[in-house]
């Protein structure tokens, strides 16, 4: 079975939505406004496209991506893993040509087929409703967090308030920086 490890820039009130810039959201590009970049606190992302053999996405995060990461030196590593896109619109005809192979689940069932498959881990980036739902069914195994010390009120939430069980999560790792960052590596205990 893969480890599907869901990743994320999160504000310490669960929001995930923007966090790079992207236009038409209130507090869009928050992880770099007002916030000291120190290198080190992004060291997880350069070891998550070395340990990461695939990455799984929502269709809005694909077309967010696939427009700007093929191109960028620091997404290289992704550039030639095998790509997993969950839509129920998404043709053929949406993919890049330019960001390797790329594959249309258009189920959780066929994410859960691919998670039981051979390989190594699928990494999630982006895809807040995705995270969600993957979350909601049980298929998300580890949680890789990079906790921002900011408190954004309204925006998409990693983690739904759907009425369940709690899920107890297991801190694997663990660094604050001094700039407030935070990262937290949760895994999933079943």
């Amino acid at each position: 079975m893969r480890t599907l490890i869901s990743t994320a820039f999160i504000s310490l009130d669960g929001v995930v939505e923007a966090p790079g810039g992207e236009p038409g959201y209130r507090n869009s590009g928050w992880t770099f406004k007002d916030i000291e970049f120190l290198p080190e606190a992004f060291g997880i992302k350069g070891r998550e496209q070395e340990e990461a053999t695939a990455m799984l996405m929502g269709r809005t995060s694909y077309e967010a991506f696939s427009a700007v990461w093929p191109d960028m030196e620091d997404f290289a590593g992704y550039k030639v893993m095998p790509k997993y896109v969950v839509s129920t619109t998404l043709g053929e005809g949406g993919l890049v040509s330019n960001w390797g192979e790329t594959t249309i689940l258009r189920s959780l069932d066929e994410v859960a087929a691919l998670r039981a498959g051979e390989g190594g881990p699928i990494i999630v980036h982006g895809s807040a409703s995705l995270n969600r739902d993957l979350s909601d069914a049980g298929l998300i195994d580890r949680y890789h967090l990079l906790v921002f010390p900011l408190l954004l009120g309204a925006g998409k939430r990693l983690f739904s308030a759907t009425d369940k069980d709690a899920q107890k999560l297991k801190l694997v790792e663990h660094e604050a920086y001094a700039n407030g960052l935070q990262k937290n590596v949760f895994d999933v205990v079943r």
